[in-house]
């Protein structure tokens, strides 16, 4: 039953009028020629992949930032938040995940608080794994109120072939940590703004498992980690 379920992932309901526009294409191929048709098979079934939607156990501990996506860390750094947001130009931590098209898309909320602002700005679709994506490209942030008072950014950003941003999130909502709220189409990166002060406990160049890995503890004191591979 186990295995079964690892292979019988469910899909994103944003996936499934794709799914079924490859099998229809995929169908009407075979129909002219049976190679085609294979390929278009293929496809389908990376369809279907790319908008899997597992389930992730999440840490439940007061504090814990949790990863927004699947991916790999990118970018560890400083830099202003969104101007959309109207935070100021005080420059705040910020981690970087970067997803690939193999990558789980659904993202998740990353810690428990209260949605303050929504935000969406037109923009380029350069490659995500440009440090100037994060100026340059479409995108959608949220600013989100932490039960001590401070703030936590993410943002959505989209990449080279993501044309699509879907945020479910609304001003007032109250949400918690791991909690699905959008994806992005097809492949791109999520940004996530810390308080200052805080230190990341993920290295660049770390996957990333949305829903459950630790970005950052805002209640810890343990420094910056560095990591190297092996």
């Amino acid at each position: 039953m186990t295995a079964l379920k690892t292979v019988l992932v469910p899909i994103h309901r944003a996936g499934w009028p794709f799914v079924a526009a490859f099998a229809v294409v995929s169908a009407l191929l075979g129909m002219l020629w049976t190679p085609l048709g294979w390929i278009g098979l293929v496809l389908t079934a990376w369809c279907v992949y790319f908008f899997r939607d597992p389930d992730r156990v999440t840490p439940t501990k007061p504090g814990l930032v949790i990863s927004p996506a699947d991916g790999t860390v990118s970018m560890i750094t400083e830099a202003v938040p969104p101007p959309e947001l109207g935070m100021g130009d005080e420059r705040l931590p910020r981690i970087s995940v970067f997803l690939n098209v193999f990558d789980v898309h659904v993202n998740r909320v990353p810690a428990d608080g209260t949605v303050r602002d929504v935000e969406y700005h037109a923009g380029l679709f350069l490659n995500a794994a440009l440090d100037k994506a994060s100026d340059a490209n479409e995108r959608m942030s949220v600013r989100m109120t932490l039960p001590d008072g401070r703030d936590l950014v993410f943002v959505q950003i989209a990449g080279l072939v993501a044309r699509r941003i879907i945020c479910e999130l609304k001003p007032g909502q109250a949400v918690r940590g791991g909690e699905r709220y959008g994806l992005i189409r097809f492949g791109s990166r999520c940004d996530v703004y810390l308080p200052k002060g805080t230190e990341a406990l993920v290295c660049v160049g770390q996957k990333t498992i949305a829903g459950e890995t630790v970005l950052a503890d805002l209640s810890g004191t343990e420094p910056a980690r560095h990591g190297e591979v092996r």
